[in-house]
């Protein structure tokens, strides 16, 4: 029997949700600072991008409740993607986001979402449910306590759900550090240095 830990995230077989980067939620977020939080969703997502990984973006109530998406990740994204605006609490309960996953035809559900314990947490555990792989980027999935981070991830625990950071997460499906967009990845996920040493190791082997 296949266990879903032990297999591997690929280009091929992921796709991108991003739950509820609101500017009103944002401005509650207290577990990690708030340009840290800006900076690595909008860096998993131009990675994501980068190596065609299919995203997924969505809101709750943006008229009426949190606002849009902040600018930063507006930024980032194709300009020609609909974000879904929705009233359900969980995002796997709306029917046009579900059925926009199932479509793609890929088995494993990168998450990631403003509160960590409800808007990612949430909508991973019922895709879980559903059979599918779901992956949380706990560092591009800010909220509102210490309590609420940690109570979170032990329910992803508990439900199954994979967790890490969103960098590894982006690196295990780039694969492989020769591939030419590789350096450009890096750049996405603002690390540099991994551009430098490349050209470091380049010039020492002329």
């Amino acid at each position: 029997m296949s266990n879903p830990f032990h297999e591997p995230l690929t280009t091929e077989n992921a796709a991108l949700l991003l739950v509820d980067h609101q500017i009103g939620l944002f401005t509650g977020v207290r577990d990690m600072g708030i340009d840290e939080l800006k900076h690595n969703v909008t860096s998993l997502t131009r990675a994501a991008l980068r190596l065609d990984i299919p995203v997924i973006a969505t809101t709750t109530s943006a008229d009426e409740l949190w606002g849009p998406l902040i600018p930063e990740l507006q930024a980032v994204l194709p300009k020609d993607l609909e974000v879904i605006d929705r009233s359900t609490v969980n995002a796997w309960h709306d029917e046009r986001i579900r059925g926009a996953l199932e479509s793609l035809g890929r088995d494993r559900i990168v998450v990631a979402g403003t509160s960590l314990e409800v808007c990612a947490a949430l909508p991973a555990i019922s895709a879980t449910a559903a059979g599918y792989t779901a992956y949380v980027a706990v560092d591009a999935s800010g909220t509102f306590s210490v309590t609420k981070r940690e109570t979170g991830l032990a329910r992803l625990h508990q439900a199954g759900v994979i967790v890490s950071d969103y960098a590894s997460l982006v690196v295990e499906m780039l694969a492989d550090n020769a591939h030419p967009i590789a350096p450009h990845v890096y750049e996405d996920l603002d690390m540099p240095f991994g551009t430098l040493v490349g050209q470091f190791v380049a010039a020492r082997s002329r």
